[in-house]
């Protein structure tokens, strides 16, 4: 079996705001919703709550219209909000259950040769069992596996699966199989909150559990921890670190149950040595496949950018069992940009521009002797 991971960074349509030249121009939008968004889910909205959303919807340029650059205000019943003809923006709710709505990213297509990128690196790393990080949706999954895998002379996979988590990007994480592997039970962990009555995981944990010829059973985790790019670096860490923590608890639980073969995969948005990834990577029996002797990294230790160690950042690690399976892996990293001085590794002849990647991470990929 050839397991892979691969952050495939939206399929169809992305957020404008991600959509933009640089992470430097979109990262303070992004940032700007998500502060509004939880502002807006607060159950109370106090004066300095009320004033903090009028700064952050004029700031998005909702002040005059519902609809900005890159966000829109949806308000269905109830009204969070007046625009008087003069004056700022008035926020006239008092709390979440005096209006109904949400605040949305506005979507921009993906580069049509970008998607293709993607596609081909879907077909060229010819995994039986693929995680998927950063899927819009179930249905937007199974209509890139079917029309552009398919349009560009691919076998589209069999198995196509993703549960919808929680965040409104659209960034999900999601599993497709070839036979002779097919999806079994499936477990979601989008609810798990933690002692604070908050959703611990910024998507999903999902369990997929794939049937073996001789009745055994590999569960795989596929993950997208939470980034480093909203709120505070301590915030971040934090919430990171409680998702690892977490995640070890799921993996311990299944092995309790005499579950020996266990996948966790993924984008941790974390380097090896970071103190927020320790209770996965120091806590637990999992081991990473980039430390397999049998491994190749292609000469670069990273996954993600440029490729250095500091952008090492996706994984697929591995119980005991499934470690001792290992008979080979890599990185495919023929859809990222190279860069040009020097041009650091082979890419698609059609990957011409920094926009035409097919993500800015490479997949990981190990061949299991299961």
């Amino acid at each position: 079996m050839r397991l892979a991971t691969f952050n495939v960074e939206n399929l169809f349509d992305r957020a404008k705001a991600m959509n933009l030249d640089t992470w430097a121009e979109g990262k303070p939008v992004l940032d700007k919703f998500a502060r509004l968004s939880a502002l807006l889910g607060e159950i109370n909205y106090t004066a300095a709550r009320k004033s903090r959303m009028v700064e952050l919807l004029t700031s998005l340029g909702l002040a005059k219209s519902d609809e900005g650059p890159f966000v829109r205000l949806r308000q269905n019943r109830g009204d969070l909000l007046k625009r008087p003809k003069a004056g700022p923006v008035e926020i006239v709710a008092n709390g979440r259950a005096d209006w109904s709505g949400s605040l949305e990213l506005i979507e921009k297509p993906v580069d049509d040769e970008a998607m293709r990128n993607t596609a081909r690196v879907m077909m060229d790393i010819e995994a039986d069992v693929l995680a998927v990080v950063e899927a819009e949706s179930r249905p937007a999954l199974a209509a890139f596996n079917d029309e552009i895998i398919r349009g560009l002379g691919g076998a589209p996979f069999p198995g196509v699966m993703l549960i919808d988590g929680n965040d409104p990007r659209g960034i999900d994480v999601g599993l497709l199989t070839r036979p002779p592997y097919q999806i079994g039970p499936m477990r979601s962990h989008v609810d798990d909150r933690d002692a604070k009555g908050n959703r611990i995981f910024s998507r999903d944990c999902p369990e997929y559990g794939i049937g073996l010829a001789d009745g055994r059973v590999l569960w795989i985790l596929p993950n997208h921890l939470k980034s480093k790019g909203f709120g505070s670096a301590k915030d971040s860490n934090a919430r990171r670190r409680a998702q690892a923590q977490r995640i070890k608890s799921i993996y311990e639980g299944k092995r309790s149950d005499g579950e020996d073969l266990v996948a966790v995969v993924g984008d941790f948005n974390d380097t090896p040595e970071s103190d927020a990834l320790q209770p996965l990577l120091r806590d637990t029996d999992l081991r990473d496949v980039f430390t397999h002797a049998a491994f190749d990294d292609g000469g670069h230790p990273g996954t993600f950018g440029s490729c250095t160690a500091s952008n090492k950042i996706d994984y697929i690690l591995l119980s005991p069992a499934a470690w001792a399976s290992v008979k080979g892996g890599g990185v495919w990293r023929k859809g990222m940009w190279p860069g040009v001085r020097p041009v650091k590794w082979e890419v698609y002849p059609e990957l011409t521009l920094p926009r035409q990647v097919a993500s800015d991470h490479a997949a990981v990929w190990v061949d299991l002797d299961l």
